[in-house]
C-alpha cells in the first residue's frame, strides 16, 4: 500500500486555500482505486499545513478495509471508494507561504507504517486578513463648545383694563429693574453684543374685538417706547436701527387665557376648558363663559388682568474665546477653561501627543465627566497603546455606564486584540455611537467571513476596508469604484486595485497598481512577492521586477 500510494487521487477545493473568517477551510475529495485497499488494513490520513516556523494539522480521517476492526468508513479492495473531507483550522500569518500535505499512517494488526507525505496544495490566499487595523475607528466624546451663545432676558409689564399707558409702578418692579441691569451689563461687556428686541403685546379676550385690536396695538407701541428710553439712556447704538425691534400683538389672547385656566383651581375650570375646545368663535366663547356669573367674576379679577400685558425680551449674543486664546490657555492655564473649552481645544491640533496632554488636563479638572477619560483613551488608542486606552475607556464607563461612544471604543480595542466575541458584545451595546460603529461592525463582519454583511455595514464608505469587503464578496466593479473615490495615497489602496486586476484577469491593471503600491510603501514588496493572489505571476519577469 505504501509502494502504490501514488495511485490515490486527491482533489482539493479551492486549489489554493483561502483564509476566511480567520480560518482556513479545506475541502478534499479523495479517490481510492480498486485493488488498492488491503481488506484488513486501516489508514489514518492527516492534512497538515507546513510553513516556516511551524505547522498546523487538520483533524485526521480514518478509513478501513472491509475485514478490519472498527467503525470507520469502509473502502473495499474490489471496488475502491471515494472520501469527502471538509475541515478548518485557525489562520495565522505564517500560513501565507505554506504547503498542504497529507500524512498517512497504515495499520494492520499490530504493525503500522508511515507513508511519505504527499503535497496536495500550495499556499494560502490571505486577502481577507488584510483588514487595515487603523481602519478600526474609536469614537470621540464630543464637546458642546459654542463660540456664540444666545442669551435672552425678558420682563413683562401689565396694563389696566382698556388702557395702554405704562404705569410707573410697572417700570419700577423687580423684573423690569433686572432687565435694565441686564442692558447695562451687556453694554459694558466686551464679549456681548445686542442682537435685537422682541416685543409681544396682548389684550384680554373680553370686550369687543375692535377695541382689543386697538389696545393690543397701542400696548405694543407703549412697551417699545418705554424700553427704547432705557436703551437710549444706556447708549445702545444698535437700538437706532429700525430693524432692531421685532413687534407683534395679539388682540384677544385666548391661548394665554387657556394656559392660565389650566394652572388655576377656579370652580368650573373643566367646563370652561371644554367651552374653549368646542367653540372657536371668540364671541360665542365670551358669551358662554360670562353665563357662568359667579365663576366669571373670579376670572375677571384673577385671570384677565394678567392677560393685559406686553412682554419685552432683549436678545444678546455672548462671544466666546478665540481659537488662539483657547489653545494658549489649554497649554499654559487650563484651569481658566471650562470642560467644553478644554475638550474643544484638543480638536485644534492634529498632534496626538498634544491632544493627549489636553485630555489629561480635562480628566484631572473634570474627573466626573466621562468624555474626558474617554478621550484620553482615544489619544492612547491612536498611539497604539491599547492597554492604556482600554483602562481609560473602562474609567469612562465607570463614570457613565454603557455610553454608546465608550462601548464602541471598548469594542474597537477588543477587535484589535482579536477577541471577536467581546468586540461583538460591546458593539451590540453601542447603538447610537455613529458612523464609527457601522465601520467597526463592517470590520468585524470581514473577520467573521460575513462579506455581504460587511458591505452593508460599510455603506457608502470609501475606505480600503470597505473596498476589501466588496472584493471578498466578489463585487469587483463596486470595489474599484470605492477605491477610485478614495483620495488617500496609501499603498494598501493600490494593492487592492491590483487584486481586482488579477481577479478580473486584467494584467495591465494589476501591474500598474502593484508598481504604485510598492512606490508608496516599499514594505509591501516582500508581502506581494509571496502573496498567492499573484501566484501565477511569480515567474513573470515584469512581476519580479516590481517586487525585487
Amino acid at each position: 500500500m505504501r509502494k502504490n500510494a501514488g495511485d490515490i487521487n486527491y482533489s482539493v477545493t479551492p486549489e489554493v486555500l483561502e483564509a476566511h473568517g480567520d480560518k482556513v477551510d479545506v475541502a478534499m475529495n479523495v479517490r481510492i482505486p480498486a485493488g488498492y485497499m488491503d481488506s484488513k488494513a486501516t489508514l489514518t490520513a492527516t492534512p497538515v499545513l507546513v510553513y516556516e516556523g511551524g505547522e498546523t494539522a487538520y483533524p485526521s480521517k480514518t478509513i478501513q478495509g472491509e475485514k478490519a476492526e472498527g467503525n470507520n468508513q469502509v473502502i473495499t479492495k474490489a471496488s475502491g471508494g471515494q472520501i469527502t473531507y471538509s475541515e478548518s483550522v485557525p489562520y495565522n500569518e505564517n500560513m501565507r507561504v505554506a504547503d498542504l500535505e497529507v500524512r498517512i499512517t497504515a495499520t494492520k494488526g499490530s504493525n503500522s507504517l508511515d507513508f511519505e507525505p504527499v503535497k496536495v496544495a500550495e499556499g494560502v490566499i490571505s486577502t481577507s486578513a488584510n483588514v487595515a487595523a487603523q481602519g478600526i475607528q474609536p469614537t470621540v466624546g464630543a464637546d458642546e463648545f459654542q463660540r456664540i451663545i444666545p442669551i435672552s432676558k425678558t420682563a413683562e409689564i401689565l396694563f389696566l383694563i382698556q388702557q395702554a399707558t405704562v404705569r410707573n409702578t410697572e417700570l419700577t418692579k423687580e423684573e423690569v429693574k433686572a432687565l435694565n441691569d441686564f442692558i447695562a451689563e451687556v453694554k459694558e461687556a466686551e464679549n456681548k453684543e445686542f442682537k435685537g428686541v422682541d416685543i409681544s403685546a396682548y389684550a384680554s379676550p373680553d370686550g369687543p374685538v375692535d377695541l382689543n385690536t386697538r389696545l393690543a396695538s397701542q400696548r405694543e407701541v407703549a412697551a417699545k417706547n418705554a424700553l427704547n428710553r432705557q436703551l437710549t439712556r444706556s447708549k445702545v447704538e444698535e437700538a437706532k436701527d429700525a430693524e432692531f425691534f421685532s413687534l407683534k400683538n395679539t388682540p384677544e389672547d385666548w391661548e394665554g387665557f387657556k394656559a392660565l385656566m389650566e394652572k388655576s383651581d377656579i370652580q368650573d375650570k373643566e367646563l370652561i376648558l371644554r367651552v374653549l375646545s368646542m367653540h372657536s368663535d371668540p364671541e360665542v366663547r365670551e358669551r358662554e363663559i360670562k353665563n357662568m356669573a359667579n365663576t366669571y367674576k373670579v376670572i375677571a379679577d384673577d385671570i384677565l388682568p394678567q392677560l393685559r400685558r406686553s412682554k419685552m425680551s432683549i436678545n444678546v449674543e455672548e462671544i466666546g474665546k478665540s481659537d488662539e486664546e483657547i489653545s494658549e490657555l489649554a497649554a499654559n492655564d487650563a484651569s481658566a477653561l471650562t470642560v467644553e473649552e478644554l475638550l474643544y481645544a484638543a480638536t485644534l491640533t492634529d498632534d496626538v501627543d498634544e491632544q493627549l496632554a489636553i485630555y489629561k488636563k480635562a480628566a484631572a479638572q473634570f474627573s466626573d465627566d466621562w468624555r474626558a477619560h474617554n478621550n484620553v483613551g482615544l489619544a492612547l488608542y491612536k498611539k497604539d497603546d491599547l492597554a492604556g486606552a482600554k483602562g481609560a475607556f473602562e474609567k469612562a464607563n465607570s463614570i457613565k455606564a454603557n455610553q454608546p461612544e465608550v462601548m464602541n471604543n471598548l469594542g474597537a480595542v477588543a477587535l484589535r486584540e482579536g477577541d471577536l466575541a467581546a468586540a461583538e458584545e460591546y458593539f451590540g451595546a453601542a447603538a447610537g455611537a455613529g458612523a464609527e460603529l457601522d465601520n467597526n461592525l463592517g470590520v468585524l463582519a470581514i473577520k467573521k467571513g460575513e462579506y455581504d454583511e460587511a458591505v452593508r455595514y460599510f455603506g457608502n464608505s470609501v475606505s480600503c476596508n470597505a473596498a476589501l469587503a466588496k472584493i471578498l464578496a466578489g463585487n469587483y466593479d463596486a470595489a474599484l469604484s470605492t477605491l477610485n473615490a478614495n483620495t488617500m495615497e496609501v499603498g494598501q489602496k493600490y494593492y487592492l486595485k491590483a487584486v481586482v486586476g488579477v481577479r478580473t484577469n486584467d494584467s495591465d491593471m494589476m501591474f500598474s497598481n502593484l508598481r504604485k503600491a510598492v512606490e508608496l510603501d516599499s514594505n509591501l514588496k516582500s508581502r506581494i512577492a509571496t502573496d498567492m493572489e499573484f501566484a501565477r505571476y511569480f515567474e513573470d519577469a515584469t512581476f519580479k521586477g516590481i517586487v525585487q
